[in-house]
């Protein structure tokens, strides 16, 4: 369960997880606001967007107006397939993307045969059916390359994608125009 909750004496609010049990209840009582889990200040700024992506860190810093308005961590791509450092902006936006080169391979009935494929690289096997990988809140900014809401296990671990938890990308992407810059440094 992830609780957007306002920051103290301030605008804005904190993102934080609550595991939960079998009966839905949490299994721990929150007690403070992790400002690991992400952030957003920016509701009443005004101004020019631009979002930095810190692989070092794994976070992106989002800002309007020259002025910070959220934080979020993230996971980047993982060995052999890492988020290119660069200049870029954001192309296209799709709240409801599926990848066309990453997912599983299922039967007809669903029973997964082959996970984590890679289209150009796995063969299908026969009469399997190509499952996309869904990547909610989808923002393009180098080439098949974007951000979007994803599993973050704490360390780079996607295909080149930028993941985000699932709060922070639906921010972001409402937040966020075709064309804004999207630093991407180290």
């Amino acid at each position: 369960m992830v609780i957007r909750r306002p920051i103290p004496g301030g605008t804005g609010y904190w993102v934080e997880r609550i595991p939960l049990d079998e009966n839905h209840k949490p299994v721990k009582e929150p007690t403070r606001l992790d400002p690991n889990e992400g952030y957003w200040i920016g509701d009443g700024m005004k101004g020019a967007r631009r979002i930095k992506i810190k692989l070092k860190e794994q976070k992106v810093y989002y800002y309007k107006g020259g002025k910070l308005a959220g934080v979020s961590p993230i996971s980047s791509g993982r060995e052999g397939m890492e988020t290119r450092p660069g200049n870029f902006s954001v192309t296209q936006k799709d709240k409801d993307h599926k990848s066309t080169l990453f997912g599983d391979y299922v039967a007809k009935d669903g029973t997964l045969l082959k996970g984590q494929i890679d289209v150009r690289k796995d063969r299908r096997p026969p009469g399997a059916i190509f499952d996309a990988a869904v990547m909610p809140f989808f923002m393009r900014f180098d080439g098949a390359v974007g951000m979007h809401e994803g599993f973050l296990p704490g360390y780079p671990d996607s295909h080149g994608c930028i993941r985000l938890p699932r709060m922070m990308a639906e921010i972001f992407f409402k937040e966020t125009p075709v064309g804004t810059p999207v630093e991407v440094t180290p």
